[in-house]
């Protein structure tokens, strides 16, 4: 089981907290960011029971309450997040739906329906965009829609991107009705081969997630400067590990596609110019 004060080295897609941001930012960025990661961690990594991961989560929440009541937490984690929340507001609230999630992530491995995905993304992924906009100090309500439209675009290009690593972990996001839809049974996801079928089902998604990319990504010419050149740097991010994934032709099983050295100057450079894909045909899945 992971320590309080260990977090397991992690590949990001996106690049949030970068050096993009302005220097004020990037401490208060990186302790929130710390909190979340340390609690995905408690329900994905290690061999903890999963009573165990359900305790270590359930400490979370007691940590958010102590700071709520205005007390001490007990863990030098949530003693860095306290002053921050203070800072700049953050609703507690929006941390409790990441932990609710990551309990979640213990306990349920299949999905019925896309309803019940997005809800997973409301909780595991968009609070994440609106504990950052708290920090940037912006609220506007069509910013906030902007947000959640992205990071659960994010959430969902890490579910596709990881068929295979989840499959290890007995946890299935790619709907249920969808698969049945079309025609993928659970017994061909786990023979481990790309099927046509899997591949129509994965373009399906990607479509549909890249679509949710767009929705949002205005964001990143709303925000300003700095902070703005890092959203749009996440956007193109996550843009392009869609292009890598239809580059692959869906074949999750083969490798998974992964940002290297060699995209990022290009993201940097279209993140600049923002020359970005909302403005060009889609780019980055087909039905086809």
């Amino acid at each position: 089981m992971l320590s309080a004060d260990q977090t397991v080295q992690h590949y990001e897609n996106f690049p949030v907290g970068s050096w993009l941001l302005p220097r004020r930012f990037r401490r208060p960025v990186a302790v929130v960011y710390h909190v979340a990661r340390y609690a995905d961690d408690l329900a994905d990594e290690g061999e903890a029971s999963t009573a165990e991961r359900l305790a270590a989560l359930e400490a979370c929440s007691a940590e958010l309450a102590r700071i709520a009541a205005g007390q001490m937490p007990l863990t030098a984690r949530f003693q860095a997040l306290a002053p921050v929340v203070a800072q700049y507001q953050i609703p507690l609230n929006l941390f409790e739906d990441l932990f609710s999630a990551f309990r979640q992530d213990v306990v349920k491995t299949r999905y019925a329906d896309f309803g019940e995905v997005i809800d997973y993304c409301r909780r595991s992924a968009n609070p994440v965009g609106r504990i950052l906009l708290h920090i940037f100090g912006f609220q506007d309500a069509r910013m906030l829609a902007q947000s959640d439209g992205i990071c659960t675009a994010l959430q969902l290009v890490n579910f596709w991107q990881d068929v295979a690593i989840d499959l290890r972990k007995d946890r299935i996001y790619l709907p249920q009705d969808e698969l049945a839809r079309f025609g993928v049974s659970e017994a061909m996801l786990q023979a481990g081969k790309a099927t046509p079928e899997l591949k129509r089902l994965l373009a399906f998604q990607c479509e549909r997630t890249r679509k949710m990319l767009v929705a949002g990504s205005p964001l990143g010419r709303a925000l300003p400067g700095r902070i703005g050149l890092e959203i749009r740097t996440i956007v193109l991010s996550a843009d392009r590990v869609l292009s890598k994934l239809k580059a692959v032709d869906y074949d999750v099983y083969t490798a998974r596609p992964t940002l290297g050295g060699l995209d990022w100057p290009l993201i940097l450079y279209q993140a600049i110019k923002a020359t970005w894909f909302v403005t060009r045909p889609s780019a980055g899945c087909s039905h086809s």
